[in-house]
């Protein structure tokens, strides 16, 4: 032990003494926080810096009109660009802009096309298109580059995206808010509506049941009709033989109203001539000849009169039956019809009651007959009942049956027209049975037709009302009126970001160095080492009664110190001269102490072990840790070789360890890299404990070598 302590001893002294070989240690002391120094300090913060990174801006957009609207995507984004500092945006032409890409001027070159508006504004038309934008990237000059132009870019194309869904989505829902409005206001209908459906849904038994009859009726309708076109021929006849039978009355009655004109003068004269018979003598009146009287020719005309109308009040009554039997066939009463019927009924009751008439008229020519005879008779007529027969003839009788006349005459007219009438409906009559038969034919069709989809109609309408059931049990119409009518504002600025990342740092990192501190300090620390074996030897060879396990163990007291002060100077000069922010300072300093006694006996017991094969190995050692230890990137990123002997590495367990103190220690982790180191530094010691003997004495041999001293 003691000769350990000499050996200490004496390589201090003479590094202390020896005013060259101090200025030698004092630089092996500060050239390894210089590099981890100016590393920190050239990765300080990289993306902070991005407004200085050119890029090209090509803008070919021609805009479009879309709904009326002039709208220019390109314009409004190079307004957008020009006031961003993401990046140093550089607005150009396209020849231009590929030019000072391909020079290395610009790193990246983005061309907004021609038809980028256009193609915007497809969304608003049955076949919407995607917009293109056209990015060129020069990746030779700067492998970071890239990613980070990539990123810049990426951003604004996100924005733009953004902003367009944001537009849009305002749009739709400011249309959903009036849906959800008129949705609103006409709810009372579609609660009617959907009422109407259930109802409709009970009723289609029913519904068929009524379908079913009404074929079954309109073919019934249908025989009907046919029967009551069949009939109208016969109703025309009819009604052509009643004007005929008016017709020949009329005559009649004329003829009538002719010899009662003839005849008139006659009966005068006649009773003239008995009143003058009887005021000469009353014996005279037996001389008068009752053949020559016209009573008899009068009473036959009247007969002739009755017989004649008793025939027309027959044919009228025969065409009043078959109208009447052609109404009661048809499934509705027909207004024409009825009112041809009435009129005819009306005209049979008319001549009826001249035919009464016509009876009085006859019956009172009897009794004028038979009171004139009584006059006549054998035992004398008084002078002043002839005068007054005479008188009561000129008076009444004659002008009574000239007025009866006259009115039968003008029944008769009435009821000719009545009939000229009727014959003028008929074919109207007929031409509405023939529509109403063509329609029922229609109808009829039509009513087939619906059968035929009753089932169709049936199911959809079940499938309706179930699907308005399971509507009502899985959401309320009214929650998704509400859901409408949500402000369009609100809705627009939820699509422009729907999603807000709140970023919470559980270990804050203030900036890229200070993330990249615990690497480049523990790359120091190890580079440190590698300076001190290049430049010091691990052996003492002017003393053979050394023991090589004290060789060892006195020389590696030496570099630890010297390793004991690098590592001192890089921690303290991070923190005060690079003002990293560290979680705990006095952990930093020891975590990172304890990184370099780790280190510089990996590398003083490798090298003092292998000699400059070991030099060879610790490089080679060191190449390996840089690129898996996860110093840079995420160990998952790494190729699998690396993530193989990552957890081997002494860096892995190195830099992890600052980390902690740097960002905020979680002891559990902590812990488990201090004993890992340990295992480390301890595997190595206990390593070049027994093996430094026997593999000196191999490599001696291997080598040619005759050791070296300090220097």
């Amino acid at each position: 032990m003691r000769n350990i302590w000499d050996i200490y001893r004496l390589d201090i002294k003479n590094i202390v003494t020896n005013f060259s070989v101090l200025i030698v240690i004092g630089g092996l002391i500060f050239l390894p926080s210089l590099y981890a120094w100016f590393n920190i300090k050239a990765s300080w913060d990289p993306y902070g810096q991005t407004d200085q990174i050119p890029i090209g801006v090509v803008n070919e957009d021609e805009g479009a009109t879309i709904r009326g609207e002039d709208i220019h995507v390109g314009d409004d984004l190079v307004s957008i660009l020009e006031e961003n500092d993401a990046m140093n945006w550089q607005f150009v032409d396209r020849e231009k802009a590929m030019e000072e890409v391909e020079y290395g001027n610009f790193y990246a070159v983005m061309v907004i096309p021609k038809n980028f508006t256009e193609k915007l504004g497809s969304v608003t038309s049955g076949d919407p298109e995607k917009a293109n934008m056209e990015y060129y990237v020069n990746e030779k000059i700067n492998a970071i580059s890239p990613k980070i132009t990539d990123k810049g870019v990426s951003v604004i194309v996100e924005e733009i995206s953004s902003e367009f869904i944001s537009t849009v989505n305002g749009v739709i829902f400011e249309m959903f808010n009036e849906i959800g409005l008129e949705l609103e206001e006409d709810y009372p209908d579609i609660q009617t509506f959907k009422d109407y459906v259930f109802s409709l849904e009970e009723s289609l038994p029913d519904i068929h049941e009524v379908l079913t009859s009404t074929e079954n009726d309109a073919n019934d309708a249908e025989k009907l009709i046919a029967n009551a076109l069949a009939k109208i021929p016969e109703v025309e006849s009819i009604t052509a033989n009643g004007l005929q039978k008016i017709n020949d009355t009329i005559n009649l009655l004329e003829e009538v109203e002719t010899t009662l004109d003839e005849i008139s003068p006659i009966i005068k004269a006649d009773l003239e001539k008995a009143q003058t018979a009887i005021h000469d003598v009353n014996d005279k009146l037996k001389e008068l000849d009752e053949s020559d009287l016209a009573f008899d020719k009068l009473e036959k005309s009247i007969e002739d009169v009755d017989k004649k109308m008793d025939t027309v009040i027959k044919e009228l009554a025969d065409a009043e039956a078959s109208l009447q039997s052609v109404q009661d066939e048809l499934e509705e009463d027909n207004e024409e019809l009825a009112t041809v019927i009435d009129e005819i009924s009306q005209m049979k009751d008319s001549l009826e009651d001249l035919a009464k008439e016509s009876d009085e008229i006859k019956s009172y020519a009897k009794e004028v007959k038979q009171e004139f005879n009584s006059f006549i008779d054998f035992d004398g007529v008084s002078t002043e009942t002839i005068d007054q027969f005479v008188t009561t003839y000129t008076d009444t009788i004659e002008p009574t049956l000239r007025s009866e006349i006259q009115g039968g005459k003008q029944t008769l007219l009435d009821a000719k027209e009545m009939i000229t009438d009727i014959q003028g409906t008929i074919p109207e009559v007929k031409r509405l049975l023939e529509n109403t038969s063509n329609h029922l034919d229609d109808g009829q069709e039509l009513l087939t037709g619906v059968l035929n989809e009753y089932p169709y109609v049936n199911d959809k309408v079940k499938e309706t009302t179930s699907k308005i059931r399971d509507l009502e049990e899985e959401t309320d119409l009214n929650e998704i009126i509400e859901l409408l009518k949500n402000d369009p504002e609100s809705e627009k600025g939820f699509f422009a970001e729907p999603v807000v990342l709140n970023k919470n740092e559980v270990f804050p990192i203030p900036n890229y160095g200070t993330g990249m501190t615990p690497f480049y300090t523990v790359l120091a620390m190890w580079v440190g080492g590698l300076l001190l074996i290049s430049l010091l030897t691990t052996d003492i060879k002017d003393d053979p009664t050394i023991k090589p396990r004290h060789m060892y163990f006195g020389r590696l007291l030496t570099f630890l110190t010297i390793g004991f002060f690098q590592a001192l100077i890089v921690v303290l000069g991070d923190v005060f001269l690079l003002k990293v922010q560290v979680s705990s300072l006095p952990y930093f300093i020891l975590f990172g102490l304890l990184v370099s006694f780790v280190f510089m006996t990996i590398i003083y017991t490798v090298v003092s072990i292998f000699g400059d094969v070991g030099k060879a190995l610790i490089i080679i050692l060191l190449v390996l840790q840089i690129a898996g230890s996860g110093g840079t990137y995420p160990v998952v990123l790494l190729p699998k070789f690396f993530q193989m002997i990552n957890p081997i590495l002494p860096f892995t367990y190195a830099v992890d360890l600052m980390r902690e103190a740097v960002g905020g220690i979680v002891w559990k982790r902590t812990l488990r890299d201090i004993i890992t180191l340990i295992g480390f530094g301890s595997a190595f010691i206990l390593a070049g404990s027994f093996l430094k003997t026997p593999i000196n004495a191999f490599m001696s041999k291997v080598m040619g070598s005759k050791g070296s001293r300090l220097f």
